[in-house]
C-alpha cells in the first residue's frame, strides 16, 4: 500500500482499533460485573441459607454443660489475683452418693474451682511457683457446698422496701413471658450480705406471682463483682440475653421462667391460650425448617426464620429448653397444671409453695416429661386459704414417694439468710438428713439445670460452726468462686454440736387429757421462781416427776405416786421447763391472715379516719374478739406455748392486749382467760400515712390530757404499761424524751416498753437508764423497712445480736415473734439467741426471755400459773427434743402428745 493510501486508511483503521478496544474493554467490564454480581448474590444466598440452617439446628439442640466442661481447671467466673485456699482437717459433706458421702480431709479452691482429695504434688507445685497459698485449718468443722435458693426475689424486691423500688411484679397483663428479672436486678441491695452470712451463694431470681406467667428468671451468684453490674453476677445466662446474634454452634444454656395459677377459671384459659399461640409459632418454625433442611429453598425464598421476640421464650418452654417454676398450692391447681403439661407436652422443673402436694404424690408423677421437684417452706403455712392445709410433714411424705424435695425462702417472705434453717426444720419433722441437706444444695441446683456447676463441691464452699442441721448452725466462712465473703471469719461464732440432730417420732402420736401422769428419766427441771426471781433451775437428774390436775405433786421420790393408776411417760433424758409465753403475733384474733372472714380485723386509726360515734372514747380490747380452736393456737400449744398475749391489730392506737391459754376450747372455759387486760398498745411508724411528728403529738395529747378510756387513765397513773411498737432509733429517742417530759410534768412514773425495736441497740444504755423494757420481735433481723435499716446483724457479721447487746446494757429484754404460724417455733427463736450468744446467755436467762422477762415488759402484775412443758429426748432448745406433755395449772389438766 502506498503512502497516500496509508494516509487515507489510517483514520479508518484508528477508528476500527479504538472501537475494537472499546468493545473488548466493555465486554470485559460486563463480564467482570456479571461475575461480581453473581458472586455476591451467590455468597448472600449461601450465608442466608447457612444462617437459616444454623437457627433451625439450634431449635433442636438440648441445653446442658458444654463438652469437656468437667475437665476444666479454671472457672469462667474466676477473678484474677484470687489466691488459692487450702482447707485442711475438715468434715466434708460432698452431696455425692445421694447425700450420704461424708469425707474427712482437705480440699483446695484454686482458679475458681474446688479440688478434693488434694495431691501433695499440687501443693508442692503451688509453693514452688511462689503462689500465695492460704491455709485454713477447719479443726474438724463441717464443710458443705454453698446453699442454693431455688425461689428468691432478692435484688428485685428492695431491702429496705421503698415506694418505687419493688420490681418483683408487673401488673400490665396476666401473661408476660417476655419480661425478665435481670432487667430489674439491684446489685447494691442490703440483702446480699445477709444472705451470704447464712451460707447462701446462689439464688434463682424469679419475677413475682402477681401474673399467670410473670416472666423469665435468672440465676445469680451473690458475691460482689468488680463490674458491680447485674450481668456480671449471672451464672450461665442464656445466649439470647443480649439479642439473637450469637454463636449457635455452642451448647444451649438453660432458660428459666415462672408461672402461677391464681384464679382457676381465668388462669386455665390464659395458660391454654398462651401455649396455643406458642405452639402455632413453633409449628410455623418447624415447617419452615423442614423445608430448608430438605433443600426446598424455593419454598422459603425471600423469607426469614419466623421469630417473635415476645413469644420466643414460651416457644422454648414447648421445646423443653426452659426450667419452668410453677407456683401451685392446692390439689385442684396442681391437677390443672399437670393436665396442661400433657395437653401441650412441656416439662415442669419444679412446683413451688405446693402446700397440698403431699396429698397427691401420684398426680405429680403424671406431669409430662417427669415428676417435678417440689419447693416448700418448712413451716410457713396457713396465711391464706390455699396454704391452709400445708403440713410440716410434707417434705418427708414426698420423699417417701420418691419425689425430690427443695426447701426455699421466697425471699423476703423468709429471709434467705436462714434458708438452711428451713432444711433443718424439715429434718426435725422427719425428712432424712441427707435429703434435708440436698434440699438446699444439689436438688435445687439440678432443678434449675445447674447441677454441673453448683450444689456439689465445685465452686462454692461453706465452713459451719456446727453440724449444718443443728439449731443455729452458722457459717464461719463462705467462699464463692473461691473468694471469701466474711470479713471476720469465725470470730463471732460459737461452736456447736458436730452430729446430726436425732429426729423425733411423730407417727404414733396420740393426744390425751389426763388428771395425773408420772414422767420418768427426767434430766432437768426448771420452774418459775415466783415474784421477781424469774426462772430457776430446780434440779439436775431429777429422775421422776409426778403431776396431778396440772400441778407437780412429787419430784424425785415418786414411788408412792407411781403405785396409783397413772400414765407413765419416759422422757428419755428430756427436761421439764416453764411453758413459754407468745407475744407479737395476732394469735386468737387471726386464723387465716389473708381471709378477712376468719379474722377480728383492724381497729380504726384515730388519726386517719372518722371514729364511729358509738365507740365514744372507749379503747378496743383484744379479749372481746378472741377466737379459740384455730390451728395456729393448737400448734403453738403443742409446741410448748402455754400463754398467748395478743393485742388488737391496727396502726396508731391499737388497743388493750389480753393473756389467755391457747389450749382452751372456747372463751367460756374456766381459766381460758389468764389476764383480761394486760397493756395498752400504740404504734409509731414512718410507714404510716400520718407523719411521725403528728403521731407523737397525738400520743403527747393522750398522755397529758384528762379525758379518755379508763385504761388510758391507768397508763397516766403508772398502773398500766404503755407498749409502743416502734423500730427506728430516732423515734425511740423522741419517745424517751416524751417519757421524761411526762414524768416531770405528772410526778408519776410512765411504764414504757418498746416492741419490735430493731434499732434499739443504737441507744441501748439510754433505754436501760430510762427503765424501758424491749420486746425483740425479730431475733433474726431483716431490714424490711427504712426504719429497720440500721439493724445489728449478729454472728457471723457482728459479735453482738440485738438481744445480747440489750442484755449487756442492762435492759429487761424479751423475745416475741411476728407471724402466727411461727408461734409454735418460739422455743427455736429463743434457742437461736441462746446458741449464738457465745455463752453470754445461759438457759435460765433464755427461758426468761419468753416467760418472766416478757411478762414484766408487758406489765403483767399477777403471779402467772406454773404451767410446765415436758420435752422428750433432749433440751428445750434442741431439735432432738419433742413436746410430749403440757402440765397446765391454768386448765387444771395434763395434756399428753405421745
Amino acid at each position: 500500500m502506498g503512502s497516500s493510501q496509508w494516509r487515507r486508511a489510517r483514520p479508518v483503521l484508528f477508528t476500527i482499533t479504538i472501537t475494537f478496544a472499546l468493545f473488548i474493554f466493555l465486554r470485559s467490564s460486563i463480564l467482570t460485573f456479571r461475575s461480581s454480581a453473581f458472586s455476591q448474590s451467590d455468597s448472600y444466598k449461601l450465608d442466608h441459607r447457612s444462617e437459616i440452617l444454623s437457627k433451625c439446628a439450634y431449635t433442636h439442640a438440648k441445653p446442658g454443660p458444654p463438652p469437656h466442661f468437667h475437665a476444666r481447671t479454671q472457672s469462667d467466673r474466676y477473678a484474677e489475683n484470687t489466691k488459692p485456699v487450702l482447707v485442711r482437717n475438715a468434715t466434708i459433706w460432698t452431696a455425692a452418693n445421694d447425700g450420704h458421702e461424708v469425707l474427712t480431709g482437705d480440699l483446695l479452691m484454686h482458679r475458681g474451682v474446688v479440688i478434693g482429695d488434694v495431691p501433695l504434688s499440687m501443693i508442692q507445685q503451688l509453693k514452688s511457683e511462689n503462689v500465695n497459698l492460704e491455709i485454713v485449718d477447719a479443726h474438724g468443722a463441717w464443710v458443705t457446698p454453698g446453699i442454693v435458693d431455688l425461689h428468691s426475689h432478692i435484688g428485685v424486691g428492695s431491702a429496705p422496701e421503698l415506694d418505687g423500688t419493688d420490681d418483683t411484679n408487673s401488673y400490665k397483663a396476666p401473661i408476660l413471658p417476655w419480661l425478665r428479672s435481670i432487667d430489674a436486678l439491684n446489685t447494691h441491695d442490703a440483702s446480699y450480705e445477709l444472705a451470704m452470712a447464712g451460707g447462701v451463694t446462689t439464688a434463682q431470681i424469679l419475677p413475682g406471682s402477681a401474673d399467670n406467667i410473670g416472666g423469665q428468671a435468672f440465676i445469680m451468684k451473690l458475691r460482689p463483682t468488680a463490674d458491680r453490674s447485674p450481668s456480671s453476677m449471672l451464672l450461665e445466662p442464656p445466649y439470647t440475653l443480649n439479642g439473637s446474634h450469637f454463636d449457635r454452634s455452642l451448647t444451649p444454656r438453660w432458660r428459666h421462667m415462672n408461672a402461677y395459677d391464681i384464679t382457676r377459671l381465668d388462669s386455665a384459659w390464659n395458660f391454654r391460650a398462651a401455649y396455643d399461640h406458642a405452639r402455632k409459632l413453633r409449628g410455623i418454625q418447624d415447617d419452615f425448617c423442614a423445608k430448608a433442611e430438605s433443600g426446598s429453598w424455593d419454598d422459603v425464598a425471600g423469607k426469614t426464620f419466623p421469630e417473635d421476640l415476645q413469644w420466643e421464650s414460651l416457644v422454648d418452654v414447648l421445646r423443653g429448653r426452659v426450667k419452668l417454676s410453677v407456683h401451685c398450692y392446692e390439689a385442684v391447681d396442681l391437677d390443672g397444671i399437670v393436665r396442661l403439661t400433657n395437653e401441650f407436652e412441656f416439662p415442669v422443673a419444679s412446683f413451688h409453695h405446693a402446700g397440698e402436694t403431699y396429698l397427691v404424690p401420684e398426680l405429680l408423677k403424671k406431669t409430662w416429661g417427669g415428676t417435678p421437684a417440689i419447693a416448700l417452706f418448712a413451716s410457713n403455712f396457713r396465711k391464706k386459704r390455699e396454704a391452709y392445709r400445708g403440713s410440716e410433714f410434707a417434705p418427708r411424705v414426698l420423699a417417701e414417694h420418691g419425689i425430690n424435695v427443695v426447701t426455699k425462702s421466697d425471699h423476703p417472705v423468709v429471709n434467705s439468710r436462714y434458708l438452711l434453717h428451713e432444711a433443718a426444720q424439715a429434718h426435725y419433722y422427719g425428712l432424712d438428713p441427707a435429703l434435708a441437706l440436698l434440699s438446699v444444695t444439689y436438688t435445687p441446683a439440678t432443678a434449675m439445670g445447674m447441677g454441673h456447676r453448683i450444689g456439689m463441691l465445685k465452686a462454692d464452699v461453706v465452713i459451719w460452726s456446727s453440724h449444718p442441721l443443728s439449731l443455729a448452725a452458722t457459717p464461719t466462712q463462705v467462699y464463692i468462686d473461691g473468694i471469701p465473703q466474711l470479713s471476720l471469719p469465725g470470730r463471732h461464732v460459737a461452736k456447736g454440736p458436730t452430729t446430726s440432730p436425732r429426729t423425733s417420732d411423730f407417727d404414733s402420736e396420740k393426744v390425751a387429757a389426763l388428771k395425773g401422769a408420772l414422767f420418768v428419766n427426767v434430766s432437768g427441771l426448771y420452774m418459775r421462781g415466783g415474784g421477781s426471781t424469774g426462772v430457776v433451775h430446780v434440779s439436775e437428774k431429777v429422775g421422776s416427776v409426778g403431776v396431778e390436775d396440772g400441778r407437780l405433786v412429787c419430784v424425785g421420790q415418786c414411788s408412792d405416786f407411781a403405785e396409783g393408776a397413772v400414765d407413765i411417760v419416759d422422757l428419755e433424758g428430756g427436761t421439764i421447763t416453764p411453758g413459754l409465753t407468745s407475744f407479737g403475733t395476732p394469735l386468737g384474733l387471726m386464723e387465716i391472715r389473708l381471709e378477712p372472714s376468719t379474722n377480728d380485723g383492724s381497729v380504726y386509726n384515730l388519726l386517719d379516719e372518722d371514729l364511729p360515734a358509738v365507740l365514744g372514747d372507749k379503747v378496743v380490747r383484744a379479749q372481746d374478739g378472741l377466737m379459740f380452736g384455730g390451728q395456729n393456737l393448737l400448734l403453738a400449744y403443742r409446741g410448748g406455748v402455754t400463754t398467748a398475749i395478743t393485742a388488737p391489730s391496727g396502726t396508731f392506737l391499737r388497743g388493750i392486749s389480753t393473756a389467755f391459754s391457747p389450749g382452751a376450747v372456747h372463751a367460756r372455759v374456766e381459766s381460758a382467760s389468764i389476764v383480761g387486760e394486760v397493756a395498752l398498745h400504740v404504734g409509731i411508724s414512718m410507714s404510716s400515712r400520718i407523719g411521725v411528728s403528728t403521731q407523737v403529738a397525738a400520743l403527747r395529747n393522750m398522755l397529758f390530757g384528762e379525758s379518755g378510756d379508763e385504761v388510758l387513765r391507768s397508763v397516766r397513773k403508772g398502773q398500766t404499761t404503755l407498749v409502743l411498737d416502734v423500730e427506728s432509733a430516732d423515734i425511740m429517742a423522741t419517745l424517751l424524751r416524751l417519757k421524761n417530759e411526762y414524768e416531770a410534768h405528772s410526778g408519776r412514773e410512765l411504764h414504757l416498753t418498746f416492741a419490735g425495736a430493731t434499732e434499739a441497740h443504737l441507744l441501748a444504755h439510754e433505754i436501760a437508764r430510762a427503765g424501758v423494757s424491749v420486746i425483740v420481735t425479730q431475733s433474726k433481723p431483716y431490714p424490711s423497712t427504712w426504719e429497720q435499716r440500721r439493724l445489728l446483724a449478729g454472728p457471723p457479721i457482728t459479735q453482738e445480736s440485738l438481744v445480747t447487746a440489750l442484755l449487756k446494757a442492762g435492759v429487761n429484754v424479751a423475745i416475741g415473734v411476728i407471724d402466727e404460724y411461727n408461734a409454735r417455733n418460739t422455743r427455736f427463736e429463743v434457742g437461736w439467741s441462746l446458741l449464738t450468744s457465745n455463752g453470754t446467755i445461759d438457759r435460765t436467762t433464755a427461758l426468761a426471755l419468753a416467760t418472766t422477762n416478757l411478762e414484766k415488759a408487758l406489765g403483767v402484775q399477777r403471779e402467772m400459773p406454773q404451767d410446765l412443758v415436758a420435752y422428750r429426748g433432749g433440751d428445750v432448745f434442741e431439735f432432738e427434743a419433742k413436746v410430749v406433755g403440757v402440765i397446765s395449772e391454768t386448765l387444771g389438766r395434763t395434756d399428753l402428745f405421745v
